[in-house]
């Protein structure tokens, strides 16, 4: 945590528990999210517990999409990293019209968060 990164905007991190911080030390918000903030990313997408491989792809394709500029070319993509929580918003929207809300459907969908601006 040292290290600083400058002109970091936005981590996607889109592995299982990547905001779960370790039971020795639960009275402080210590896991890889908070980490990648702490180095200097201005925002981070993080999971609180695991999440289903199948849709993991689904989330981070819905999430890149809303984040394209629309000045985006194929050969000069470019991301607005400031919307990135109406972004991930819009990708779990999208997973909740798939599964609905059931119980099983929450547990697809709930574990997704944002950290940062």
């Amino acid at each position: 945590m040292q290290q600083k990164i400058p002109h970091s905007e936005l981590a996607f991190l889109s592995a299982c528990q990547t905001s779960t911080g370790d039971e020795k030390l639960s009275e402080e918000a210590v896991h890889l999210a908070a980490g990648m903030l702490a180095v200097g990313y201005q925002g981070v997408v993080a999971t609180m517990w695991p999440i289903k491989d199948k849709y993991g792809p689904v989330v981070a394709e819905s999430f890149y999409e809303y984040l394209m500029d629309k000045e985006s070319t194929p050969g000069n993509p470019r991301l607005n990293a400031a919307n990135a929580a109406h972004a991930l918003h819009h990708a779990m929207q999208g997973i909740r019209e798939q599964v609905g809300d059931t119980v099983r459907g929450l547990l697809t969908w709930v574990p997704y968060v944002h950290f940062g601006y």
